[in-house]
């Protein structure tokens, strides 16, 4: 789901280059985890790169839900308590999400 406007920009907008760096870096790591099992590799290998790779997302998202805190929920703050209320509850919906 995107929430956008013709002039928004994104809370993450400064650190977008970073983002994209650390997301490429993630794909080669999950590209590498492909290879590690059609060359049969030892499974607790395997797992220790699903972890690395798993805390590499976690640290993303987390950046993310910083940058829509700081950006986007205090922008909607500034502009009335409901706008503030909605994306906070939508923060917290994704929050939630990325706890399943």
């Amino acid at each position: 789901m995107e929430h956008t406007t013709a002039t928004a920009t994104h809370g993450y907008v400064q650190d977008k280059d970073a983002y994209l760096k650390r997301l490429a870096r993630i794909e080669g790591q999950v590209r590498g985890i492909a290879r590690m099992v059609e060359n049969d590799t030892y499974c607790i290998d395997i797992l220790t790169q699903v972890a690395a790779v798993t805390k590499a997302l976690h640290a993303v998202s987390v950046g993310l839900v910083g940058d829509h805190l700081g950006h986007c929920v205090v922008d909607a703050a500034k502009q009335s308590d409901e706008a503030g209320a909605a994306k906070v509850a939508e923060a917290t919906d994704a929050i939630a999400r990325l706890l399943r």
